[in-house]
Parts: C-alpha cells; sequence; structure tokens
C-alpha cells in the first residue's frame, strides 16, 4: 500500500468500526453519572458516592449520581436500560430487581438481558430494627406480639418487590406473624417513621440504621444473614434467634446498558475494581457495616440469574405479593 493510499485506509477502518468503536476509543467524552433508584441517604446512594469520588480521579471525568426513586427501583433501571450514549450512563443495582423481575408485571425492559454486569461493589447484611422505646427485647417477643395482636404489627420496607418486602414476607411465612407491609421510597423516610413510632420494625440494610442503632435510638433484634454481621457481633442471626430458612443479604453492583461498548464494561470493571480493592474502601465499608466484593462481571451475571430463577419460585409458590 503506498502512502497516498494510507489516509484513506485508515479512514475505511475507522468507519467500519462503527460507533461503538469511536465511543469506547473516546469514553469519557463527557461526565459520567450513576442512576440510583433510590432517594439519597439509603445504602445504595451511599455506595454510589463511595464509588464515583474515586472513580472520577481514575478516568479524569466527573462523576455524577443521579437519583431516580420509585417503583421498588425500577424507575430508574428503565432510564439507564434505554441510555445509549456510549457508556455515560450506569445504573447501582442490587438484588432489589431481581426480585422485581417476578413482582412487577409490566416491565420496559429486561435485568438479565438489557444490562452488562460490571461488578458486585458490596454485600450488606440486612437488620431486624424497632425503636428503642418498643417493649420487644427479642426476636421471640416481637413475634409473640405480632401473634397476639388483632391487627398485627407493621414492617417498613424501600418499596414492592424489593429485599426488605422479600424478607418480611418470608418472616411472616415463617413464623405465622400478623404483619403489614408499608412500602416507602426508600431507607431515609422509613427510618424517620420508624423512629417516630409511624412503622413497628424494618428489614433495612445496616449501613442507614447503624448510627441509630449505636446511638441507642434503634434496637437490632437479628441480621437477616447466614452469618452474623462484622458490625453488629453481638446480634444474632434469625436463625438463631429460631426463625429458619431466612438467609438473606443485600448485594450492591454497578451495570452498564447493553448499548455500551464493551471495551468501556472492561475498562470499567478494571478500574471499579482497584477502588474496591484499596485499604482506604475497605475500611469505608467496614464503617458501614457493607462487605467489599469486586467480582468479575460473568460471575455478577450468573448471581442475577440464580436469584431472578430463586424469586420467581417464590413468587410462583404465592409467597410474595404487590399491595
Amino acid at each position: 500500500m503506498t502512502h497516498r493510499f494510507l489516509p484513506l485506509a485508515l479512514a475505511a477502518a475507522a468507519l467500519c468500526a462503527g460507533p461503538g468503536g469511536a465511543s469506547a476509543q473516546a469514553w469519557p467524552a463527557r461526565p459520567v453519572t450513576i442512576v440510583v433508584p433510590f432517594p439519597a441517604g439509603g445504602t445504595t446512594d451511599v455506595l454510589a458516592r463511595a464509588i464515583s469520588t474515586k472513580l472520577a480521579a481514575a478516568i479524569g471525568q466527573p462523576v455524577l449520581v443521579d437519583n431516580k426513586p420509585g417503583a421498588g427501583a425500577t424507575l430508574g433501571a428503565a432510564l439507564v436500560a434505554k441510555a445509549n450514549d456510549g457508556g455515560h450512563t450506569l445504573l447501582m443495582g442490587a438484588v432489589h430487581h431481581t426480585v422485581a423481575t417476578s413482582v412487577y408485571k409490566n416491565l420496559s425492559y429486561s435485568f438479565e438481558k438489557d444490562f452488562q454486569p460490571i461488578t458486585t461493589v458490596a454485600m450488606v447484611p440486612n437488620v431486624l430494627v424497632v425503636s428503642a422505646k418498643a417493649p420487644y427485647a427479642s426476636v421471640k417477643d416481637l413475634v409473640a406480639a405480632a401473634r397476639a395482636k388483632a391487627d398485627g404489627l407493621s414492617y417498613g420496607s424501600n418499596g414492592n418487590g424489593t429485599a426488605q418486602h422479600m424478607i418480611g414476607t418470608q418472616f411472616q411465612v415463617e413464623t405465622a406473624a400478623r404483619l403489614l407491609h408499608v412500602p416507602y421510597k426508600g431507607s431515609a423516610p422509613l427510618t424517620t417513621d420508624l423512629l417516630g413510632g409511624q412503622v413497628n420494625m424494618s428489614f433495612d440494610t445496616v449501613t442507614p440504621v447503624l448510627p441509630f442503632i449505636k446511638e441507642g435510638k434503634l434496637k437490632a433484634l437479628a441480621v437477616t444473614t447466614a452469618e452474623r454481621s462484622a458490625a453488629l457481633p453481638n446480634v444474632p442471626t434469625l436463625q438463631e434467634a429460631g426463625v429458619p430458612n431466612v438467609a438473606i443479604g443485600t448485594w450492591f453492583g454497578l451495570l452498564a446498558p447493553n448499548s455500551a461498548p464493551k471495551p468501556v464494561v472492561a475498562r470499567l470493571h478494571a478500574e471499579v475494581l482497584k477502588i474496591i480493592q484499596s485499604p482506604e474502601f475497605r475500611k469505608q465499608m467496614a464503617d458501614i457495616g457493607a462487605e467489599p466484593v469486586g467480582n468479575k462481571p460473568e460471575e455478577m451475571g450468573r448471581q442475577i440469574r440464580e436469584e431472578t430463577e430463586k424469586f420467581a419460585a417464590l413468587v410462583k409458590a404465592g409467597k410474595v405479593t404487590l399491595e
């Protein structure tokens, strides 16, 4: 090939690469947005902001956190699924999305097919908490009260189809307690009402309630995971407290829409993995009761598939319903 034809050949190669290839080379061409499908102040929001600052420094562009709460975290997910901006819009997803797939019948997206996993950022135990003023000193006391009261006790969640809704439903099935589900848009309004006595209990993640537990304003009766939480080592698991078959924690992770170029997703995985593995981030997670993960995209994808199937079986069995 002569030199006078080389520019034409290069131009042709660039055209053949298509918009995806061009976007991958230019990424990030502008600020990156992480959509959080809950209000500010909850665990999803806290984790997104912990990642965003460090990711911005790594990629040389601002990384913005955009809270889009509603419909059990499905509103924000729908917005990201439709994004077609070369990987500049991401989702801080969570276990809630694998539940919502079966609970919400008219979703405009498929969580398995319309997203590319980047990595699971952290696992966070859920904890059964009540107001410090409540007369319940143990799970046994709480269950007895819920059985004895004609209209039962109420529990709040981050919305229909969320992990908290799932845990509350399973708790009710296993204990035969009378429970009323009260859905909220996020942890902040839920915790406010819990402190004020508008709801009797919640099964929220450790992060938003940990400060109130330490201050003595909330009582932690049990964690919902199979093992105790490092942040609450003296708090038993639900299984230790006499409630079998409940072992659920909440994972949080980054995903990109399918429109994002593969090289961009690979770069994001590499950069976020460095952040998760850093001593600074790991300490930050320990302080809020979270356990850093940082798995491979294919491992996160397998986790999503397995959980979607598990929760679909529970929904089909009639153990999870939408109010």
